[in-house]
């Protein structure tokens, strides 16, 4: 089968990578990703084929602060391998204190049978972990 068309990697500028590294290498080592690079102003965690990277903003860019409603990057979205998989991440979620979007409409706020958990990573992007489609 050809990898054409899919996703390669993403890599993500980060105000305060040691801060943003510790939370994603937990959250993505849920999903199963796993250490692949490392250098000194970033890291990239990989599972199968694709890959994320963090990488250290300069400093002479830290002058406005990402926001997902700006033009660029709204959020990134996760398979779960089920619905306890995306309940047990919410209360881990919850007892690190991250802030749990939508939480009035939490599993369900993506709509009928669309089971997801949305949040924000500490500097604020967006992030969904989305059930196997059960309809």
């Amino acid at each position: 089968m050809s990898k054409a068309g899919t996703l390669h990697h993403v890599e993500l500028y980060v105000s305060d990578l040691t801060k943003l590294t510790e939370f994603w290498a937990w959250f993505l080592g849920q999903l199963g990703y796993e250490l692949f690079q490392e250098w000194e102003m970033g890291k990239s965690y990989k599972l199968g084929d694709t890959y994320l990277v963090f990488v250290q903003v300069e400093d002479k860019h830290l002058d406005v602060p990402y926001h997902r409603c700006r033009a660029g990057l709204n959020h990134l979205a996760f398979h779960a391998e089920s619905r306890e998989q995306v309940d047990k991440i919410t209360e881990q979620l919850r007892a690190r204190n991250m802030t749990i979007l939508y939480e009035d409409r939490h599993p369900y706020a993506g709509g009928k049978g669309y089971y997801a958990v949305y949040f924000e990573d500490p500097e604020r992007m967006k992030v969904e972990l989305v059930a196997p489609d059960e309809l």
